[in-house]
Parts: C-alpha cells; sequence; structure tokens
C-alpha cells in the first residue's frame, strides 16, 4: 500500500495469523483461537489487527502469492478468495461488461447465468465478508474501555484504539452490504456473540439492511470529518456514500424505495470537498493514490506488500495477450474482455471501430498492440481471447514515470476504487429521476455533464437526463469496478429479456434467464454445516 499505517509487512501481519484458522474448515463459526491475547497486549498489536481489517480488500492470506489463505477448503487463493477478484467475478462476468476465455472450473457459468450452490467461486465469495466480519468483531471486543485497561493501554494510545472502532463498525457494515448486494441473506454475527464453537443464526435481506443502515448512521459522527483521515482509513465521506448506494437499492433490497434519503447521503458526499480529476486514466494507474481527491472509499494494493492475484494484480494479466507491457504486467493470461454491448454504450462516428469512439474512456478498450476491427469487437467465441474488446482499464505504470514497486510486474501497485464521486453524481441524478425530493433536475444535469466534460463527451440536454441515459451512463463511467450487476438488477434488465447482450445466458444473440439468477445462492457447504442458513428461492 501507499506511504501510510497500511503497509502491510510481513512482521505486522505476522500478529494476524493468529487469527486465521477458524476460517481454513470454512464453517466460520468464532473460535477459541481468534482471541490472540498476546496480539492485543500492545498498541502495536491492535494496529496490525486495524491493518489485517482494512488489508482483507485486498490480500487472500498473510503470505502472498499464496501459502497461508484466510480460507482454506480446498479454494484457489488467486481467483477465490480474494475480495476484489472475486466480488469483480460475481458482478461483472453476469452482464454486457466482461466474458472470461477460460474453462477455470465452473468460471464460464457467471455469464451464462447459470450457477448453482456447489460453485467454489460463490463459496469463496460468501466466505470473505463472513471471515472479515468475525476478525472485526473481535477487533471491537478487545477494543472495549475494560480490555484496554487490563491491557495497562491508556492515554493517546487508548484514545486512538477508541476512536478506530467506528472504522471497524463500517468495515463490517461495508462487508454485510456485499452480503445484502449478493446474496440477499447472510450468517450474522457480532461482537455480542462472543467467543466460541456455535452455530450463528441468520438474518434476512430486509432485516440487514436495517442493521447496516443504522450501523453506519450510529457511526457517522464518530468518524472523522471528509478528507482528513489518513489515505487509506475511511472517514464521514465513506460512511455518508455507503448510504446512499444502500437508499438507491432500497426497493430492491427491501421493496420500499428510499431514494430521498440516496439524495440526502449523496449531497453530503458531493458537499464535502471531493473534486474530479482531471484526466479518468490516472485513475487507474499505479500512482492512482494522488489521485485522492476523487476518491472516497478505496481497497489500497501495493506490489511489494499486497502480493496475490486476488486484487489489482488480477486486472494487469487477466486482460491481457501479448500486449502486457501495455499493461504495466509481467505477462498476459488471455482471459477476460468485454462483449459489443459495452462497446455499443459509447457512440461512435458511424463505423463500429474503437478507434472511431468519441468519448475518451473508450480509449482504454484497446491498447497500441493491439486494435480490434469492427469484426473483433463481437465475441463470436467466447472461448476465442483473439475476439472481442480488449479492456486495458488498470495500467500498472506511474503517471510520474518512476518505477512501480514491484519492479518485476507480477504484482499491481494500483489502488482499487470502491467508491468515487462520480458514483455521487449519479446517484443524486437518478434518484432525482425515480421521484426523490431534496434534489433537482437541473442539478442532476449539471453533475452529469461534470463527467461527461472530462471525458470531452457531448454535453446533455435536460431533455437527454432520462433513466436510460443515467444506466448508460454509469456504464461508460463505472465499467470493470464491480457495479454493472447491481445496476442491471436496480433496473429490472439482468435477467429479463427486456435488455439481451451477446452471450447473456449462453446464446449468442442474448436469451432471457430464471430470475432466481438476480440473487446468489447460499453456499452448499455452508448449509451443510450450519442448518441454521436458509437457501434462496430456486435453488
Amino acid at each position: 500500500m501507499k506511504n501510510n499505517i497500511f503497509k502491510i509487512t510481513s512482521t505486522l501481519m505476522a500478529a494476524a495469523m493468529l487469527f486465521t484458522s477458524c476460517a481454513k474448515n470454512l464453517d466460520l463459526f468464532p473460535a477459541n483461537d481468534l482471541t490472540g491475547e498476546q496480539v492485543y497486549s500492545t498498541p502495536a498489536g491492535y494496529k496490525s489487527i486495524l491493518a489485517k481489517i482494512y488489508g482483507t480488500l485486498a490480500i487472500s492470506g498473510n503470505q502472498g502469492p499464496a501459502g497461508s489463505p484466510d480460507i482454506g477448503g480446498g479454494l484457489d487463493e488467486g481467483s477465490q478468495v480474494g475480495f476484489i477478484r472475486a466480488f469483480f467475478n460475481l458482478q461483472e462476468l453476469p452482464t454486457d461488461e466482461a466474458v472470461v476465455a477460460w474453462d477455470d472450473q465452473t468460471i464460464k457459468n457467471f455469464h451464462n447465468l447459470n450457477w448453482n450452490s456447489s460453485d467454489p467461486f460463490i463459496l469463496g465469495m460468501y466466505a470473505r465478508p463472513i471471515y472479515n466480519i468475525t476478525l472485526i468483531n473481535e477487533y471491537l471486543r478487545q477494543a472495549t474501555d475494560e480490555n484496554l485497561t487490563k491491557n495497562n493501554i491508556t492515554g493517546a494510545d487508548a484514545e486512538d484504539i477508541k476512536k478506530s472502532r467506528a472504522e471497524a463498525r463500517f468495515m463490517r457494515a461495508f462487508n454485510y452490504w456485499v452480503m445484502i448486494d449478493l446474496f440477499g441473506k447472510s450468517t450474522f454475527i457480532t461482537e455480542a456473540d462472543g467467543v466460541g464453537t456455535f452455530l450463528p443464526g441468520e438474518k434476512s435481506r430486509a432485516e440487514l439492511f436495517t442493521y447496516v443502515e443504522s450501523e453506519l448512521l450510529a457511526i457517522q459522527n464518530d468518524l472523522s470529518p471528509v478528507k482528513t483521515a489518513e489515505y487509506g482509513r475511511v472517514d464521514q465521506g465513506a460512511c455518508w456514500g455507503l448510504l446512499a448506494r444502500l437508499y438507491l437499492n432500497a426497493k430492491v433490497y427491501t421493496g420500499a424505495d428510499k431514494y430521498t434519503e440516496a439524495i440526502t447521503f449523496s449531497k453530503k458526499v458531493i458537499g464535502g470537498g471531493y473534486s474530479l480529476s482531471p484526466r479518468y486514466a490516472t485513475l487507474f494507474m499505479a500512482d492512482n493514490d494522488k489521485q485522492k481527491n476523487e476518491f472516497i472509499f478505496t481497497a489500497n494494493c501495493d506490489g511489494l506488500r499486497t502480493q496475490g492475484f486476488g486484487n489489482t494484480s488480477f486486472f494487469i494479466h487477466a486482460p491481457a495477450g501479448g500486449d502486457n507491457a501495455d499493461y504495466g504486467a509481467s505477462g498476459g493470461w488471455a482471459g477476460y474482455r468485454a462483449t459489443k454491448g459495452l462497446a455499443d454504450l459509447f457512440p461512435r462516428d458511424g463505423s463500429s471501430n474503437v478507434d472511431s469512439m468519441q468519448d475518451k474512456r473508450a480509449a482504454h478498450f484497446y491498447t497500441s498492440t493491439r486494435k480490434p476491427t469492427p469484426a473483433q469487437i463481437a465475441v463470436t467465441n467466447i472461448g476465442d481471447f483473439s475476439t472481442g474488446m480488449a479492456v486495458r482499464k488498470y495500467v500498472n505504470k506511474r503517471l510520474d514515470g518512476q518505477p512501480v514497486s514491484d519492479v518485476t510486474l507480477a504484482y499491481s501497485d494500483i489502488d482499487f476504487p470502491l467508491m468515487r464521486l462520480p458514483e455521487m453524481y449519479l446517484i443524486y441524478a437518478e434518484a432525482v429521476l425515480r421521484g426523490g425530493t431534496g434534489g433537482d433536475a437541473a442539478t442532476a444535469l449539471s453533475y452529469v455533464n461534470l463527467i461527461r466534460a472530462r471525458a470531452s463527451a457531448t454535453p446533455f440536454l435536460q431533455s437527454d437526463l432520462t433513466l436510460q441515459s443515467i444506466l448508460d451512463e454509469r456504464g461508460r463511467e463505472l465499467f470493470w469496478e464491480g457495479h454493472r450487476r447491481t445496476d442491471l438488477i436496480r433496473y429490472g434488465l439482468l435477467t429479463t429479456g427486456t435488455y439481451l447482450w451477446p452471450w447473456k445466458g449462453g446464446v449468442a444473440s442474448g436469451t432471457a434467464v430464471d430470475a432466481k439468477f438476480n440473487i446468489y445462492p447460499i453456499p452448499a457447504s455452508n448449509r451443510s454445516s450450519n442448518p441454521n442458513l436458509s437457501q434462496n428461492d430456486g435453488y
């Protein structure tokens, strides 16, 4: 990671290794070996676990790239238990934004929208947030006044640890939001459950929504003011941004809309002092921490300290072929690219060639050595990497021209943007169009045109601002950042026949699929271990 306390070194992470064994069996019940009292005997020990809590979004274990995964059970550490890659696969592969040529286990089932409860990629994604939450719960137990006194931690050290509790609660709320969105229910544990072997209960989607909402509202004033926290740590902006996202999707999650609340909290973020970076491309480069004025919440990655292939290192290898040098990568894996559905969001000058796309964000769709011809924009064969658009959004090179931290180019320095200012602009605009109060159409238009101006795209007129145009703009601005599945579900488009893209449902021209695929199943192995867990409809 960058120059801050979250430089996760092998020494720092050694303490956190005491916390991994409970996840090895994938039952994920709190276990006695999570206490690690010696870790919590010093302020440095607390700091190491706080770093681990943040680091769970960038690393797959304590010993990258492999060898000591947080989550065992025979899952692949590179592809199935690292948060960024696992989240990307479940959020992007079922949509028009990504396909993969590989035959690795069940990976092609995602674009085909045809998975089941035994899928190992789904198992890994279910396990990751629950592992993270278990770690956070123990930190919160150990960060009470009583335990700080018992550990003889006083003064400024004690105050810093107490203040960090709000950060830990935010991280727990974020992980539970992931469960709300992907699975619609979750194993539910908090620090109040204590330590010991027991079978956790389950909360429904509506119950989890209420819990996450209440947690975020409760901690907002305990977090650092917007843009005052150390880079890589969450503040009020992240809290308000997650609330805005939660409220935008409330109708999907609970059946009741909260568009007014989405406007309220997106406005709070927008008014917090964030600003757009001048150039879109610099947001996804190796020194993108310099663009922190636009970033609200990031998963920080470092080529030396967060080595592994479950973070942004995946983005520089998986979409590359022989042009890997253009990605700042040591090699290309010839796997991922985009469908024509993504290309069609970008206006062209009458040609289907990507060179004619007028929006600067489309520059990420090809490299200097691999420019798809008009025929190649369409994926004619899922297993043929030579067709379809290459996506070069994440580039492991520094804008300042200095070398990256891992000179072998195996691992990436690119921080992953979990939340950016443009998302807040687009939440505000969509919520206004959906009838929320507290905002207005003219302001919504101005926000959308700020995004379009940076991309040198033609400004929208007021008549251009529609729900469909907002969805399309989200696709252009946020592609390959883990939003598309959620967006298509909110618009009723993921599984229906209203919108078809190439190879949707495993058919070249696209087809509607069963509505059950709007949500992922609870993994069969988790249900076998814990009879308190129920299955989603249709699985």
